[in-house]
């Protein structure tokens, strides 16, 4: 955890499309407006793609409206002006040390102590292709999961 109080947050994953946007705005939902934190999220690779419909209509559900969001690639100045980097999988970890030389940590390990990843919808299903009532499903839980996670993730940050 960055020492003092924690400011801005940037959840990191691949696309920015899925987990980390789920989280950027899960955690605003939270918040509320007033909150005084800068949140944001980005994917160290962010092939240009749309969010999928249903991503945005289960945050909808769940009272959150991500259509503000814009898709971004991870950058030096994204990252430097973070407090709090939270990479949602191991390779969003490895790659910001590799390429950033600077320390992020898990959503599991701020949520829960646990050294483990949020899988994308292929490292949970390699043949989602061919199981897509079974890819919605892991998606939809993956959704679940961030949202109701984040009152153990705002208990365990160093607050403003």
């Amino acid at each position: 955890m960055p020492e003092g109080p924690v400011k801005s947050i940037l959840f990191i994953c691949t696309g920015n499309i899925f987990r980390s946007l789920v989280a950027e705005y899960a955690l605003k939902a939270r918040l509320g407006p007033k909150a005084g934190y800068l949140v944001g999220s980005t994917g160290i690779e962010a092939v240009p793609q749309a969010m999928s419909p249903l991503i945005r209509d289960r945050l909808r559900e769940r009272g959150a409206d991500p259509s503000p969001h814009v898709q971004r690639k991870l950058t030096r100045e994204l990252l430097d002006g973070a407090d709090l980097a939270v990479a949602m999988g191991l390779d969003h970890r490895d790659f910001i040390r590799r390429h950033f030389d600077r320390e992020a940590l898990l959503f599991n390990q701020v949520c829960y102590h646990k050294e483990e990843p949020v899988l994308d919808i292929h490292e949970a299903i390699p043949d989602w292709p061919n199981n897509l009532e079974a890819a919605r499903d892991y998606a939809l839980s993956v959704v679940d999961y961030i949202w109701e996670a984040m009152p153990a993730f705002l208990a365990r940050i160093p607050r403003l």
